[in-house]
């Protein structure tokens, strides 16, 4: 199931002139692009000896094999094997590529093109054009998807792990909220928090409130009512709402690779200070997420204790197995 999914794999940014390897659901893979700019998403693995692709260059708008420098043209074909001149590669010497897509700022691969095409995450600030967007991260973090994705929905850990941020210790209690499924997954409204800084241009503790989306089994979206005390920052921005969209690579079970996009009402702090901020909470998170045991989420609801304020997450361990999630669960 997981493999008929979109999932990113790197910034788009990040691959340029040479390739670049990354791994998604233990598969190695290797991005490059063509003469034409055009992204390209393949096996890391050469057809003829086995050896990786990814440890090649780019000739001429074609990618070369390090070991005996065979070369493939856009779309996976052999074109040259240098080693023999007058020799014309049949169609089975190829490499195997995997469909591929740009957007949110992330290359986005999909392993296996069967049945209807699920579609990406939607975000729907990305065509907010009043709002600034930015990419944050990647993080390398020694945790399951699930995992990361069921503490992104969770604010009950904001006065501890947050403190002084998100959460106050003497301000932990958290409202009771609604969860509604979707059919990409599940919708958690009226969620509220006390905070003394949700963001840089918070002026004073208030009760923040949040809604919440999961948007594919690894990947979730944050969406922000506004403060009073920081519409300043968006005097040209209509009816807006800040937005974090939470981006998972599933590498292996156990561990992934992060990215936050941010579509923020912010215009004037530079990227390096919003980020900061972005990593600062994240990396508050990190050492707890990966401390957890078991590093797969445990699908059965009896396997660990649940509270009221826990009703997202219970919910979303529903959807999982509902829908048939079986990487980096149990």
């Amino acid at each position: 199931m997981e493999k008929n999914l979109w999932h990113p794999v790197a910034l788009a940014s990040a691959v340029q002139t040479g390739p670049v390897a990354v791994t998604l659901l233990e598969q190695p893979l290797v991005l490059w692009r063509d003469a034409d700019g055009l992204l390209q998403a393949w096996a890391d693995r050469c057809p003829h000896r086995g050896a990786r692709l990814s440890l090649g260059q780019v000739q001429a708008g074609r990618l070369e094999c390090p070991y005996h420098g065979w070369q493939f043209e856009s779309g996976g074909r052999c074109v040259q094997v240098p080693a023999l001149p007058d020799f014309t590669p049949p169609a089975s010497h190829c490499a195997t590529a995997h469909a591929c897509r740009e957007a949110h700022g992330l290359v986005w691969v999909r392993l296996e093109a069967s049945g209807e095409d699920p579609g990406l995450p939607p975000f729907e600030a990305e065509a907010d054009a009043g709002l600034r967007k930015m990419n944050c991260g990647p993080y390398d973090v020694a945790a399951s998807a699930p995992r990361i994705v069921e503490n992104f929905l969770d604010m009950a850990h904001f006065s501890f792990v947050h403190e002084g941020w998100l959460g106050l210790r003497a301000r932990p209690e958290i409202d009771a909220y609604e969860v509604q499924d979707t059919p990409r997954g599940l919708i958690a409204t009226g969620c509220k928090a006390w905070q003394p800084q949700s963001n840089l241009h918070s002026t004073a503790p208030a009760q923040v409130e949040y809604g919440y989306e999961v948007t594919d089994p690894y990947c979730a979206l944050l969406t922000k009512v506004p403060e009073a005390g920081t519409t300043a920052v968006a005097d040209a921005v209509v009816d807006w709402r800040e937005s974090i969209a939470l981006y998972i690579c599933p590498v292996t079970p156990e561990t992934s690779r992060v990215w936050f996009r941010l579509a923020v009402a912010d215009f004037e702090s530079p990227d390096e200070k919003l980020a900061a901020f972005q990593h600062t909470i994240f990396t508050q998170d990190q050492p707890v997420l990966e401390s957890q045991t078991p590093k797969r989420l445990p699908l059965d609801l009896q396997a660990e204790r649940h509270a009221a304020t826990d009703r997202v997450s219970v919910a979303y361990r529903r959807m999982l197995a509902r829908r048939g999630v079986r990487f980096g669960v149990i």
